[in-house]
């Protein structure tokens, strides 16, 4: 009895069984990531294709950046998509292939001159400072040179002293020229892509350390607009009690050594990821150190004319240091060339424990 009287109900029932049965479904699925990973060394790589596409002025040129993809596959695929004429391989020659890009600058072109490592770049001293750095004051404003020079600098590993040491220092002290150290691939994208849209000469500080280091990015980076200011650094971490300020690799150590201070000692630090070297942002360390009334420098950099050194005469020359509770530390790479010697290597550069100990010492919990 009871299934005839189902079956009855469902006979009687029929046109809206097949209505709900027909009606379109729910369709479920995960939101989309608000954030995208990205490499480094990927964020280099897309960025300089943007500003080929964009532009039919810009080319990027260096020892193996084409066929070979790259001493550090930073340029890998460029050569087959965009072919030799916007990705030019050199001979081992920086002098030569530095000239041939400062001469392509002043005569209009956007070039890309890629250095296996800095370090090489003394080879071609010459033609970045006075050739291309002073040219348009010599020529009372008539000529303009906008290129970029990148490649890796500061301290790798295992590569003795004539291959792991910072160059932030050296050329940020020339008038004429903007020299960028980004950190993650917000500042990567946004500065490497004002910097080739820059009128002026740029030396972008990469890490060698950091090509492999993936970062959790907000969409808005990857729009193919998307560009940083050239004299302005940002806040990383707002904090009360200390400031630290760093470049490059050294703000990831920093951020660190902020939550160790933070977690173990009460200690809240704002951290200040410089961004730009020159021009520096004094403004922002300034306002900063009015609020925290101490300041700890950080650098991979030697201590003597260092970048620490030009932020403390900074707080000496203004109102600043009226406001300092305590004299400003400075953490630096030891001042010796580089040991080869991979026991002895790391203490020659700075690790997290020796800013969380310099933060200690500004604020009077370290003798």
């Amino acid at each position: 009895m009871q299934k005839k009287a189902i079956s009855s109900v469902l006979k009687s029932n029929q046109p809206t069984l097949r209505a709900l049965f027909s009606a379109p479904k729910a369709q479920f699925h995960a939101s989309q990531a608000l954030n995208k990973e990205m490499t480094c060394r990927d964020a280099i790589n897309s960025a300089m294709c943007e500003e080929i596409e964009r532009d039919p002025k810009v080319f990027l040129m260096g020892e193996e950046v084409g066929q070979y993809n790259g001493a550090y596959k930073v340029s890998k695929g460029m050569y087959d998509k965009y072919g030799p004429s916007r990705i030019w391989d050199t001979p081992i020659s920086e002098t030569g292939f530095t000239g041939i890009g400062v001469g392509a600058g002043l005569m209009g072109l956007r070039p890309i001159i890629e250095f296996m490592t800095w370090n090489f770049s003394l080879q071609s001293i010459d033609h970045i400072v006075n050739s291309c750095a002073k040219a348009h004051y010599m020529s009372a404003g008539d000529l303009k040179c906008p290129i970029v020079f990148r490649g890796i600098n500061g301290v790798s590993a295992g590569v003795a002293a004539q291959h792991s040491q910072c160059f932030g220092s050296w050329y940020s002290s020339v008038p004429g020229l903007k020299v960028v150290v980004p950190w993650n691939v917000e500042d990567i994208r946004g500065l490497l892509k004002a910097s080739i849209r820059d009128e002026d000469p740029v030396v972008f500080l990469e890490n060698e350390m950091m090509y492999g280091v993936s970062f959790d990015t907000p969409d808005y980076v990857f729009d193919k607009d998307f560009v940083l200011p050239l004299n302005k650094a940002k806040v990383e971490r707002q904090g009360t009690d200390v400031t630290i300020t760093a470049f490059a690799k050294m703000v990831g150590f920093s951020l660190q050594a902020a939550d160790i201070l933070q977690k173990e000692h009460g200690i809240n630090a704002e951290v200040i990821n410089l961004r730009v070297l020159r021009p520096l942002d004094r403004n922002t360390i300034i306002q900063s150190v009015k609020k925290t009334n101490r300041i700890v420098s950080v650098e991979e950099g030697w201590p003597q004319c260092g970048i620490g050194a030009e932020i403390a005469a900074s707080l000496m020359e203004t109102d600043a240091f009226d406001y300092l509770d305590a004299p400003m530390e400075r953490i630096t790479g030891a001042d010796i060339p580089m040991p080869y010697s991979q026991s002895i290597e790391r203490l020659a550069v700075p690790q997290v424990e020796n800013i969380v100990n310099g933060v200690l010492k500004a604020c009077y919990r370290k003798k």
